[in-house]
């Protein structure tokens, strides 16, 4: 993060901006893994519904293009450089590389839910910082989860069976998840 902004938005010290900017910065790192990963399916995912999860995938790729945009915009109005190099994303993570290649779409589907709760936590986190410090910065956070949970669904509807019951229930990894919703996809 680069050195404390020698001006902010009216109503924050610089401090302060600083502080939400280092907040926003690790939604952008998450945001432009998330944006590659799921390019990354896109071009993976293999059989029988091959088709119908990767056409469902692109439409969301463009609304997180869009939510790392506004993410860097808002860094930058706070007075702070936002960093989207590729060194910057990797150096800035608290989690590990996706973990699948090629795989099935329910190995993908089942490996993204698990992606998509840990994002889904920490924005929430997100906004709650946010929210002590600047009621826009907060909105626009919460108006990405919005979008974010929507897709979070789709992706599940995938994994639901008829019954309510989701076939990654419990997993505690992209692995685990991705074998869970294989097995179901089985049985």
């Amino acid at each position: 993060m680069a050195t404390s902004p020698k001006f902010t938005i009216p109503g924050l010290t610089p401090a302060e901006g600083k502080k939400l900017a280092g907040v926003l910065q690790e939604r952008l790192n998450a945001l432009n893994d998330l944006h590659l990963t799921l390019k990354h399916v896109h071009w993976n995912v293999v059989g029988p519904h091959f088709i119908a999860v990767h056409e469902m995938i692109d439409p969301h790729v463009v609304e997180v293009l869009a939510m790392v945009d506004e993410t860097a915009e808002r860094i930058a109005t706070l007075g702070v450089s936002p960093m989207g190099t590729p060194g910057a994303i990797v150096e800035g993570r608290t989690w590990d590389d996706y973990s699948l290649g090629r795989a099935t779409t329910n190995e993908h589907l089942g490996a993204l839910d698990e992606v998509y709760v840990n994002l889904l936590q920490d924005h929430r986190k997100a906004v709650e910082a946010a929210g002590e410090l600047d009621p826009v910065t907060e909105d626009l956070i919460i108006g990405q989860l919005s979008k974010l949970e929507l897709f979070h669904w789709f992706v599940r509807a995938h994994l639901e069976s008829a019954g309510g019951a989701l076939s990654t229930d419990g997993a505690t990894s992209e692995e685990k998840a991705a074998a869970a919703a294989s097995k179901a996809s089985d049985d």
